[in-house]
């Protein structure tokens, strides 16, 4: 289909446009494929360029590309390159068939072939809203499955039975569904449940590449949806856990666990939007979010008076959370952050702040902090629907600000430094001293040098 002025041309980078139209010169044809097509029919610049060349041999290739700019090969067995021009970086392949030789990701035997017709080189895609092609000199878009079709109604399906063959699919599926809100089409959510009997054969470091996306994207619930429609979610037995977990309708009104789950992790989403938070930070508050009530199957009990009870969940959620966590592949600095917000996240329920409460909670909550605490208070109270939107921890992060530990805990005022300077021996003592001199600082008895003097000349000394 030719699109003619086509309004995707503008987003394309004149070192994109020089490339296609030296390849031309040299008898080559040059087709942007994949995910860049799909972003660019979605009006957003794609991150990733990725250029597929018809027509011309290897080693012609290879060439052109040399005169261009820097270029390396970085998948020799897909006989992709990477070329640098005008500080872009743009992978360059030649169309090529895959053929299923073995179990997992990674069985099979790759053939390029330069005279293949694009027709036929869609057919290794995933699924049809990447199997589109789009010529940027001639401005036709070749969209062979309908993925254009797809797109515009978010729907996710497949291109070919060859789908099968690759087992990391469905968690492609998955994140796909989260970013860019999408259902999974019947006929491709069945095919998927098929393939579980290969999940174990990808690699974890794999599964978290696809966990990581999922935690960037606007509407996580809806990924969160697509495992469960095609039955992968039973690879994380603590998510099955959530569903039909029940709740006292006063105040979760919404449903079971998974449902307000999955509210909640949208919430996290839009917030982390609204406040502008970093690409980490948003990670940990998904992840937060995804794990928060991951204790409410095994401490939900309906006790005498009738009323759903979940007791202790924060902490009793720790355990269930990081098994969930290293089962997806995430790294040690992610569950640490993790832990203290899922134990935690229920804190400002036990009265109005206090100075004493909020720096202990400033202490509890190390390596995280405050700030990204009482965000996840406020995903979690909004996750509630149809309740209105709320933030219970407000006044938490307002008296924190005072205190000046929204984002740390409280800086020691006594250290070992401070004790020797003060005359105090080195021996076993200082670190008892220590001690009892954070947990004065904690609850007010000093708040400056001055005064953490007079604290230990008065109290200090005596200890033993």
């Amino acid at each position: 289909m030719r699109m003619s002025s086509s309004p995707i041309q503008l987003l394309i980078p004149e070192s994109v446009q020089m490339l296609c139209e030296k390849l031309h010169e040299n008898n080559g044809q040059a087709w942007l494929v994949g995910g860049c097509v799909r972003d660019l029919l979605f009006g957003i610049e794609p991150k990733d360029w990725d250029v597929e060349i018809f027509g011309l041999e290897e080693q012609k290739l290879a060439t052109t590309l040399s005169q261009l700019g820097r270029c390396e090969y970085v998948g020799k067995q897909f006989g992709v390159r990477k070329l640098w021009l005008k500080g872009l970086e743009i992978d360059v392949a030649l169309p090529r068939k895959e053929i299923k030789t073995g179990q997992g990701h990674q069985g099979f035997d790759v053939d390029c072939d330069p005279n293949m017709v694009p027709e036929q080189a869609t057919l290794r895609r995933d699924f049809t809203i990447n199997a589109m092609m789009y010529n940027p000199l001639t401005q036709v878009l070749l969209d062979v499955h309908q993925g254009q079709i797809d797109l515009d109604n978010k729907v996710l399906r497949h291109v070919s039975s060859a789908f099968i063959e690759d087992p990391l699919r469905p968690l492609r599926a998955m994140q796909f569904a989260a970013r860019f809100g999408m259902c999974i089409a019947q006929e491709t959510s069945e095919l998927c449940q098929q393939m579980i009997v290969e999940a174990d054969t990808i690699s974890v470091e794999r599964v978290w590449q696809e966990w990581v996306k999922w935690s960037r994207a606007d509407k996580p619930s809806m990924g969160l949806k697509a495992l469960k429609s095609m039955k992968w979610d039973v690879l994380y037995p603590e998510l099955v856990a959530l569903q039909d977990c029940p709740q006292d309708v006063y105040w979760h009104p919404e449903g079971d666990v998974w449902t307000h789950t999955c509210l909640v992790v949208d919430e996290a989403a839009r917030l982390a939007k609204e406040r502008q938070l970093n690409a980490k930070d948003k990670m940990i508050l998904l992840f937060a979010a995804l794990c928060h009530d991951l204790g409410k199957p095994q401490t939900t009990f309906t006790n005498k008076d009738g009323k759903i009870c979940s007791p202790n969940h924060g902490k009793e959620g720790v355990e269930p959370s990081i098994e969930f966590l290293e089962r997806i592949g995430a790294p040690k600095w992610l569950k640490q952050a993790i832990a203290p917000l899922v134990r935690e996240h229920v804190a400002h329920f036990s009265g109005e702040p206090t100075p004493r409460a909020v720096r202990r909670l400033a202490q509890r909550l190390e390596p995280m902090n405050i700030f990204l605490w009482e965000i996840l208070t406020e995903a979690d109270a909004c996750g509630r629907m149809p309740l209105p939107p709320s933030r219970p921890a407000f006044s938490w992060l307002e008296c924190a600000q005072g205190l000046d530990v929204v984002l740390s805990r409280v800086e020691p005022l006594i250290t070992g430094e401070v004790l020797l300077s003060w005359g105090m021996q080195a021996s076993p003592r200082v670190g008892k001293v220590l001690k009892a001199a954070y947990e004065a600082q904690m609850d007010g008895k000093f708040n400056n040098q001055d005064s953490a003097y007079v604290w230990f000349q008065k109290h200090g000394v005596a200890i033993k």
